[in-house]
């Protein structure tokens, strides 16, 4: 290996030759990026050296009070500008008033003579946490072309170190929780490519994911041009090697070297300006380079090049970390897959362990990707017998799933049509066998399901090791069993029955929409809508001490140090022990659940007891005693007004007394069975903590047997693999867990989308909706009814913070939102569907809904008055600012970053 010049704790300034990607800790992402694509044959990269980040340790511990600096920025949040804004600056100053050693300086010196000592140069920063597949840091730290003489090398070099702490860049490590002392600079120095053209290629499609597109956009001149939003870029379009489109941007201005050093603005040549900037055949070349790259690093690429002649370099390359993940598959044909997160209400990434019991819980095959799972549904869309059941069922549900099935069937090229098979099927026209409107069939499922949960928990006590895991697989069986059992989906299937027949004939009828919303009203036996009244009996119990809450209200800000361990200090306060003892009650029926409760790992209400206070004293505040009794009991009261209203009205019509007849059945067997549509779920919820409480008791055994670090280690194993540990012994690589924790935590910044090619294709939905007001947000209508009010945006139901009369605006909901729903007016989500959680419990307690928004807590302002309409599905927003706020969002989401060329 070349150095340059070294000291006790390595080399300080290596060649690109010398480094490849295995190099980031000592030259950063960029130089390692480009040392590894020095290596690749028939890609031209120009030559150059890094100045190492031994170099940057040396200079950062010789700036003044540098510790301090960074303890006070560690402190910092990210949104406090002001103050990250001047520490920064700060940091930078000391950085750059550091002299380089005599003996660093030679060897920059030594280096660049060899690569000529009157060339000009391109000084480029290269952090370490930069051009990871997990955070790109595009453009955060300072580049510099054309660098003329050694002394100007030198001095932007210096200022390369510093641009570690811009504000932009200290902002984006914050946000991604990576300790300012822990980032350090390397700084490429390469000689300078003066281009005729120049720009970046995405080898997957950066709006829609796409991984057989490439994007080229290319302008005269640096790239600095094009990459700065200066120039309007040619833009070229290739699939499978194949230009398919092409936009000639108006490129007015370039940028070029200066005679005196840097660079310069030019204005273009008129006759220039409409030419594209690459001929067909460069295009060509440029996608053929960019598969060659991509091929190398394993993933799509962000590629910055410059052409010189015929010769086209490049200068850069990243992992584009905005894709979403490919579901694997070994076939290699065309599959198209459907997000089960937008189905369950939780969107969220889930951890190894979480995402593998769910996959042996399903009925169907699940695929992951990016801690998400999905179904494949390309042989139902391939078969004519199938293809309107599963575009209709799941548009239904979520229209935007449904329209963007549709998109893809569409393409005849993608799906090949397949024969049907009908051996087996049941003849068409035919329906399952009607189930009576018998309350004792739902009794009867519900006491099945309780009894099988006290055998698992029978059989579960006291065992360990192999024994616990081979009796959770086999418990899984004994799951799928209940959960299959066919009267229980009858009764599912009844209710959603009832309620679209109602719909459809009242609307018919009568004309009024969704009018079954208001017969769902306190049905009985509904687990989920019981869990929210639940909670207000437990502020009864807490409202009438003083000092138990004032105590609560310290846990809640955080004042108290006893944190989850509160409910053992409540029998100190006068009080304390009857409010003790009603959140135990609570949490002995209902603290197996949690947001993102299909997740194991993620933390119950049992075990995190503090994420109920905040709910807890919202009703104590908000609400007198006994509401939860009043609620059920206008809510029945409602239902039964509703009843009489319609069958008055259905028999002043012609024929009215059959149209009454058959309503009031319909209306019998909404609530008698609609109610049990959450019960699976919570059965499911229930047993599968069983398994958690047995699984970290067996983790613990692990942690003290040295075969993992730490009990929850284990979330980042697969059931499968934690069978093996368990069974073998074998210590838990480490570097395996260090790698899922950053992993999942790179899954946390990416959107799943409602439907997914195996072309990596994020397809998009729309509602196709011409009946919107102006400026008004469309979604799915679930639960009837108008109402306007303040909306609050929360997304954590932690930082829940209502008041009667809100609107609560989230991402989703599952079952665990419930408590908050007594307090609000309405709901607005962005993900959701008619039988989805939230929904359910909306039309159960008469709340006005509209689900499927999307980017709703975006595109709504915390706190502006807006008016949900969840009778036709749209949100009109009451206050101004919104329509340009939501140009931005749509602009902001499509615009890929870049860096220097």
């Amino acid at each position: 290996m070349r150095t340059y010049w070294t000291n006790a704790a390595g080399a300080t300034v290596l060649t690109l030759r010398d480094v490849d990607r295995t190099s980031v800790a000592r030259v950063g992402g960029k130089g390692a990026n480009l040392g590894e694509l020095s290596r690749i044959d028939g890609i031209d990269v120009p030559a150059g050296f890094c100045v190492t980040t031994e170099a940057f340790r040396r200079i950062v511990a010789a700036a003044p009070f540098i510790d301090v600096l960074l303890d006070r920025l560690s402190n910092l949040a990210p949104d406090d500008p002001v103050a990250v804004r001047a520490l920064s600056a700060e940091i930078r100053d000391a950085i750059v008033a550091v002299e380089i050693p005599s003996g660093m300086d030679a060897a920059i010196a030594e280096a660049v003579a060899e690569l000529g000592i009157n060339a000009a140069y391109a000084v480029r920063s290269s952090a370490t946490s930069e051009d990871s597949p997990t955070a790109s840091f595009a453009g955060q730290q300072d580049s510099y072309l054309n660098v003329v003489g050694l002394q100007q090398i030198l001095r932007h070099v210096s200022r390369c170190w510093a641009s570690l702490f811009t504000e932009r860049a200290v902002t984006y490590r914050m946000r991604r929780g990576i300790d300012p002392r822990t980032a350090e600079m390397a700084v490429v120095v390469q000689r300078m490519v003066f281009p005729d053209a120049a720009g970046i290629m995405f080898t997957a499609d950066p709006i829609t994911s796409n991984r057989r597109i490439a994007v080229i956009e290319a302008g005269y001149g640096l790239g600095e041009a094009l990459v700065s939003g200066l120039v309007d870029a040619d833009v070229f379009v290739v699939r499978d090697g194949e230009i398919i489109t092409t936009t000639i941007g108006r490129k007015q201005l370039e940028i070029r070297e200066s005679p005196s050093g840097g660079t310069e603005h030019r204005a273009v040549e008129l006759h220039r300006q409409a030419q594209p900037s690459l001929t067909g055949a460069q295009v060509r070349r440029l996608a053929q380079l960019g598969r060659r790259i991509e091929t190398h690093f394993g993933c799509p690429q962000d590629i910055e090049w410059c052409s010189v002649g015929d010769v086209l370099h490049i200068v850069q390359t990243r992992p584009i970390t905005t894709l979403f993940p490919i579901p694997s598959s070994a076939d290699g044909a065309n599959h198209v897959y459907v997000s089960v997160g937008h189905q369950q209400m939780m969107t969220d990434p889930m951890k190894p362990l979480g995402l593998s019991l769910w996959q042996s819980i399903a009925m169907i095959p699940m695929h992951a990707a990016a801690g998400r799972l999905f179904v494949d549904v390309t042989a139902r869309l391939a078969s004519p017998a199938t293809r309107s059941a599963v575009i209709d069922g799941l548009g239904t549900s979520d229209p935007l799933i449904g329209d963007a099935l549709r998109a893809v069937v569409d393409r005849a090229d993608f799906i090949e049509e397949r024969p049907d098979d009908v051996r087996g099927a049941p003849a068409p026209g035919t329906a399952p066998t009607p189930i009576p409107t018998d309350p004792g069939i739902v009794s009867a499922l519900r006491d099945r399901t309780e009894a099988s949960i006290a055998e698992a928990r029978r059989s579960i006590r006291g065992r360990t090791g192999e024994a616990l895991l081979d009796f959770i697989v086999a418990d899984v069986q004994e799951l799928k069993h209940v959960l299959t059992d066919p009267q229980s989906m009858q009764v599912i299937v009844a209710g959603m029955d009832a309620t679209a027949w109602l719909n459809e004939q009242l609307q018919a009828w009568l004309g009024e929409k969704n009018a079954a919303d208001a017969l769902a009203r306190s049905v009985p036996g509904n687990v989920t809508s019981e869990m929210g009244l639940a909670l207000l009996d437990v502020a009864d119990a807490v409202r009438p001490h003083p000092e138990v809450v004032a105590f609560l209200r310290d846990v809640r800000d955080g004042r108290d140090v006893h944190g989850d361990g509160f409910l053992d200090q409540l029998p100190m306060l006068a009080g304390g022990t009857q409010a003790r003892n009603s959140v135990l009650g609570y949490l002995d029926v209902y603290g197996m659940r949690c947001v993102g409760e299909i997740d194991i790992t993620r933390p119950r209400w049992s075990e995190r007891p503090t994420t109920l206070v905040p709910l807890i004293l919202g009703n104590v505040e908000n609400f007198a005693a006994g509401e939860a009794e009043r609620r059920f009991a206008e809510g029945q009261r409602a239902a039964a007004r509703k009843e009489e209203e319609i069958l008055q009205h259905l028999r002043a019509l012609p024929d009215g007394a059959r149209k009454a007849e058959q309503a009031k059945r319909m209306i019998d067997r909404i609530r008698t069975f609609i109610g049990y549509r959450e019960h699976p779920k919570y059965g499911i919820v229930c047993r599968t903590f069983l398994y958690k409480q047995a699984l970290m008791a067996e983790a613990d055994r692990l942690v003290a047997a040295g075969i993992v670090g730490e009990a929850e280690d284990i979330f980042l194993l697969t059931l499968q693999e934690l069978h093996e540990v368990v069974r073998t012994g074998a210590r838990v690589d480490d570097e395996l867990i260090r790698r899922r924790t950053a992993e999942h935590a790179s899954y946390q910044a990416l959107t799943p989308p409602r439907v997914l090619t195996s072309d990596g294709e994020v397809v998009a939905g729309s509602y196709r909706r011409g009946d919107l007001p102006a400026g008004a947000l469309a979604g799915l209508p679930v639960s009837a009814g108008t109402v306007e009010g303040r909306a609050r945006i929360i997304l954590d139901i932690a930082d829940a913070d209502l008041e009667p009369g809100d609107i609560l605006v989230t991402a989703y909901t599952d079952p665990s939102w419930s408590p908050l729903f007594v307090a609000i007016a309405g709901l607005v989500t962005e993900v959701g569907g008619l039988m989805t959680h939230g929904a359910v419990i909306a039309r159960e307690y008469g709340l006005p809904a509209v689900v499927g928004v999307e980017h709703a807590t975006r595109l709504i302002q915390n706190g502006q008055r807006i008016r949900v309409n969840g009778t036709d599905g749209f949100v009109e927003i009451l206050t101004t600012g919104l329509m340009v706020q939501a140009v931005e969002v749509e602009q902001g989401e499509q615009t890929p970053t870049g860096e220097e060329a």
